[in-house]
């Protein structure tokens, strides 16, 4: 991977996923976007068509009905997604990162021969029910309780914010609670909670500012009763496992940013050709170029991040540094190039039937989700010592 980051040229079998993603995104994905972004919909259409392309499956194994991709393909996909709906790229990031992710990397042979097939297909959906309303990054805020009685789980508690949760494809739920104490500390768990279980409740999806066709409900557990067998990996590891996880996801949401950043330029490089003010293509006033070049510089500088991050993941080498910094120079990307091309369409910018205007929307939460810009701050300066 060393050789294309320095060259920019991809090998073959990466650069014809990107393309028929491209494709697939032009296509299928961008006329359908102001549609389902102005209904609020889940655009299963669309889902199918990943599901039918192997997207779910890029990073698993055949065994499990994977594609025997690697985790970069996954981030190439997202990109290209990510230029031209942002709703569309979290929908497949959360399934296979928070989703199917945790099942492969900590389930048994039993829960993996069970889940995988179903979530690698597409055909299921799974979500990570991390977040309450007081715990997040902050683990000791977690009030979530799962109680072994016999050969159950007894769970109670709430999670807010969980992406894939509440679809008509949902079929599980993966939840952190706490399962005792140890030194005076919680012990976190992870437990799997199939969607039809009783006591399981989707409560109705958020309005939100934005990724208006992305699935995210707040969650509740009342005396939800689980199989002891459901646990996830060994009890009291279950936060620590989850942020080996929110580590890969990092890279995944810095390529879903990336995508958006350079959406953002395309559709500002194709406005600035075509819109005249003054007598002249904006693209000719120097305002208007170095603008767009610098949100160029942006993009290209956060692929770098997320490219680098991805080699030493794939490398097997230390990479909880570079997946921060990526996930932070992305978002921010993404961000600034938000705002910037909504000033360069000028009112345009301001309606929502322009890409750009969704971009400007949806691109704030890159800056929260999967660890806020302060938490990867935080990260980073951990990482060097201080």
């Amino acid at each position: 991977m060393t050789d294309f980051l320095a060259t920019g040229s991809l090998p073959d079998e990466y650069r014809e996923l990107a393309h028929t993603v491209r494709d697939f995104a032009n296509q299928v994905v961008a006329p359908v976007a102001a549609k389902h972004d102005a209904e609020h919909s889940f655009p299963y259409e669309v889902v199918a068509g990943m599901a039918e392309m192997g997207l779910f499956g890029l990073p698993f194994p055949e065994e499990y009905g994977g594609m025997g991709g690697d985790y970069f393909a996954l981030c190439l996909a997202l990109e290209e997604l990510g230029k031209v709906d942002q709703s569309v790229a979290i929908t497949l990031e959360a399934g296979v990162s928070l989703g199917a992710m945790p099942v492969y990397r900590f389930g048994n042979d039993k829960q993996k021969q069970e889940w995988l097939p179903q979530l690698t297909s597409g055909r299921a959906l799974a979500a990570f029910g991390l977040t309450e309303p007081g715990a997040g990054s902050d683990a000791g805020g977690t009030r979530t309780t799962a109680v072994r009685d016999g050969d159950t789980w007894v769970i109670n508690g709430s999670k807010q914010f969980i992406t894939n949760s509440g679809t008509d494809i949902t079929r599980l739920v993966t939840v952190t609670a706490v399962t005792g104490q140890l030194e005076g500390k919680k012990r976190i768990s992870t437990i799997l909670v199939p969607t039809d279980t009783p006591g399981f409740v989707a409560e109705p999806a958020y309005n939100k500012v934005g990724w208006n066709a992305s699935d995210t409900h707040p969650l509740s557990f009342t005396d939800v009763r689980v199989p002891a067998e459901n646990l996830l990996g060994a009890e009291g590891r279950g936060y620590a496992n989850f942020l080996s996880i929110l580590d890969e996801g990092r890279i995944a949401i810095a390529a879903l940013s990336v995508g958006a950043a350079q959406g953002c330029v395309d559709e500002s490089v194709r406005y600035a050709a075509e819109r005249e003010a003054f007598g002249q293509r904006i693209g000719r006033n120097q305002a208007i170029a170095f603008k767009i070049a610098r949100m160029e510089a942006r993009a290209h500088a956060a692929r770098t991040a997320y490219y680098d991050a991805a080699a030493l993941m794939l490398a097997g080498k230390p990479f909880k540094k570079q997946a921060s910094i990526a996930k932070l120079v992305a978002s921010e990307a993404a961000m600034d190039n938000a705002r910037d091309a909504t000033q360069i369409f000028g009112g345009y910018g301001f309606m929502n039937e322009y890409a750009v205007a969704r971009h400007y929307r949806d691109s704030k939460i890159l800056e929260i989700g999967e660890g806020t810009t302060e938490v990867q701050l935080m990260l980073i300066g951990r990482e060097l010592g201080l």
